[in-house]
């Protein structure tokens, strides 16, 4: 076990520096700045590339939700403006999407907020992805129900491989990834670990930061689908890889049945697994961990949005709800298993995740929707949505 060398902080002492002596969100190298209506003004290096990346965005064929809601009117409203505290620009929500065209949502929140201060651009990304989470709309207060309702969907483990339910938590009073300074980032890691080092029972186990790790653990643990990795194009163009890996690491339970990533892309993903598909013991261990740790950390929740999240597609009750799944028949017709997928709100990726393949012909997938309902609602549509699944594939061999 690889220890953390962590500061004593006095209590209260948890508090940002300011920009001035941060490097990252709102930062230009030009000296010619314009005004701004909300934090910093933004200088006119940061506006360049701001016109320069929408209009290559617009000349593409890109199918994101970032092309699809940014008008030009919109555009120019937003890339004047800047959070007040952070100073985040228009530019640090939306970079990743601007340089990575492929992106299938585009935009990213540098602190909590741009999702104010941007509204213009988030409300109708977040409508949209969520299925209809409007403007006005108010996320419900949280309702965990109970994991005893969802029994094991593949007894027999015909179909099912593993079963993983997660949700993330931002800590509050700390910006996202990428206005978070090298100290902020040990500051926050040592938070984390304190507070995991009080986890007992089924849940006791150790901290390995990422700093000093050996690679070809790092590695292994990454093979063993375990660890997060760096590299990822889209979030290293969203700033989410800077001071790698400072700050960064991964708890395990002693049955490895219950992890938390520290400061992957949220400050804190907590993760429960095991193989086959019983979904209600996997989704109790997860719950159980977030209550623990909850005793000794504050997340960030916004009235309207729900748990804050760096990405908008996590945010509600970021809970996302997923199995390893062997569909060699509905593989063969696409259609139909994505046919499915919509009727259940149901994303399919890869085995290894976004962006990735379909190994072997299993699939990673899991609800969709995580605002506009409740915890215990997103897992029973993900539930309800695997059963038709094993349906359909035992229809379709059944007539093969």
């Amino acid at each position: 076990m690889l220890r953390l060398p962590c500061r004593r902080i006095a209590a209260g002492c948890y508090r940002r520096l300011s920009s001035a002596a941060k490097k990252g969100p709102g930062e230009g190298s030009g000296e010619d700045k314009t005004s701004t209506a909300a934090g910093k003004n933004v200088s006119q290096d940061v506006l360049a590339e701001l016109e320069a990346g929408y209009n290559s965005l617009a000349a593409s064929d890109s199918k994101s939700l970032l092309k699809k809601h940014l008008s030009k009117d919109i555009f120019n409203r937003l890339k004047k403006s800047s959070t007040p505290s952070f100073h985040s620009t228009l530019l640090d929500c939306i970079r990743s999407g601007l340089c990575n065209h492929d992106s299938g949502v585009g935009i990213y929140a540098p602190d909590a907020e741009a999702y104010k201060t941007f509204a213009d651009i988030f409300d109708p990304i977040i409508e949209d992805y969520h299925k209809g989470f409007k403007k006005k709309d108010k996320h419900p207060e949280s309702c965990f129900g109970h994991g005893k309702d969802f029994p094991n969907l593949d007894p027999e483990n015909k179909f099912i491989v593993s079963t993983r339910v997660r949700c993330g938590r931002s800590v509050k009073n700390f910006p996202f990834n990428p206005c978070l300074t090298e100290y902020d980032y040990g500051e926050l890691e040592c938070m984390i670990a304190s507070a995991l080092g009080t986890l007992s029972g089924e849940y006791s186990g150790a901290y390995m930061p990422l700093t000093g790790m050996d690679k070809s653990q790092q590695q292994k643990l990454i093979d063993e689908h375990f660890l997060f990795k760096e590299g990822d194009r889209f979030l290293e163009a969203a700033g989410a890889s800077r001071f790698w890996p400072a700050g960064r690491g991964i708890y395990f339970n002693k049955a490895r049945n219950f992890l938390v990533w520290v400061n992957e892309e949220d400050h804190i993903r907590i993760i429960s697994m095991e193989k086959g598909g019983d979904l209600g013991k996997v989704y109790d261990r997860m719950l159980g961990g977030v209550e623990a740790l909850g005793k000794h950390l504050h997340f960030s929740r916004d009235d309207r949005l729900g748990f804050l999240t760096f990405c908008p597609t996590n945010l509600g009750t970021t809970i996302r709800a997923s199995v390893h799944i062997k569909l060699p028949n509905l593989n063969k017709n696409k259609e139909e298993l994505q046919k499915l997928a919509t009727k259940y709100n149901l994303q399919v990726r890869g085995t290894s995740g976004e962006h990735s393949e379909a190994k072997g012909g299993v699939h990673d997938i899991s609800n969709k929707r995580r605002m506009g309902l409740t915890e215990y609602e997103a897992v029973k549509e993900m539930y309800d949505g695997i059963r038709a699944l094993i349906d359909a594939e035992c229809k379709a061999a059944s007539s093969s």
